[in-house]
């Protein structure tokens, strides 16, 4: 098969895994954006949250662009290395050179602004909890929107105070250990809330995530290279 050969067939994998991850990418976006009641929907009933939380709103298209974005690299990459277009190859190095700096920029952005992520999620949760404790058992939107599998955004004191508490002197079902209605009460109230299940999977996972993101990086770079390569190998050939 010779070198040109082995590099054909690594730009055609490496740019159907790039084509594949877009896809499902793409796929997540177009289900977060018609799925009404995913935790984005969540965000959208709470009343006066932080208006910087408005942006996660707009996740759903972001999906959905970076998941086109590398549907098109992918087949840029396929198309470009079976039919030996240097046009195709170096639109493909571009583009993914240009991602490449965006991420790198991207998690600068994420380390720098770690703290101030920090204190827009203090202010979500204080909202959250205000909004419980005003509607949650009176109001239909707020407690439907509430009776998911965790317990309240922190755990189940955000419901203390509330219409539900304050009538049935119980806490949600969802805040107890298959609990019945008659019995979650404040001492088998132990199930935690929405955001401390989040954190805890996202630290649990910390090593696999970022495991993942240096695995993207490394495949960028060598589909970079080996881009470039066939791109100058093509070159000489016709010369």
């Amino acid at each position: 098969m010779g070198c040109f050969g082995f590099l054909k067939v690594m730009m055609f994998a490496f740019n159907g895994i790039i084509f594949l991850a877009g896809a499902a990418i793409l796929g997540v976006g177009i289900w977060v954006k018609v799925d009404s009641g995913s935790i984005l929907g969540l965000l959208k009933g709470i009343k006066d949250a932080p208006a910087e939380m408005n942006q996660i709103l707009n996740v759903g298209y972001l999906l959905i662009a970076v998941g086109a974005v590398l549907l098109i690299i992918g087949f840029l990459g396929c198309c470009g290395a079976m039919k030996e277009s240097r046009c195709m190859l170096l639109l493909f190095f571009v583009i993914v050179l240009v991602v490449f700096i965006a991420e790198v920029a991207g998690a600068v952005v994420i380390l720098v602004f770690k703290p101030l992520a920090g204190e827009l999620i203090e202010k979500l949760g204080t909202k959250v909890v205000q909004n419980i404790k005003k509607d949650y058992g009176e109001n239909v939107d707020v407690t439907a929107l509430w009776n998911l599998k965790c317990c309240g955004f922190y755990n189940y004191t955000d419901f203390t105070g509330s219409p539900f508490e304050i009538r049935t002197h119980l806490y949600p079902q969802q805040c107890c250990h298959g609990a019945v209605f008659s019995s979650c009460n404040d001492t088998s109230a132990t199930i935690t809330g929405c955001f401390p299940k989040f954190k805890q999977l996202i630290d649990e996972n910390t090593i696999a995530i970022v495991a993942v993101a240096l695995g993207i990086a490394a495949l960028e770079i060598m589909a970079m290279v080996v881009s470039m390569t066939l791109y100058c190998i093509i070159g000489s050939k016709s010369d």
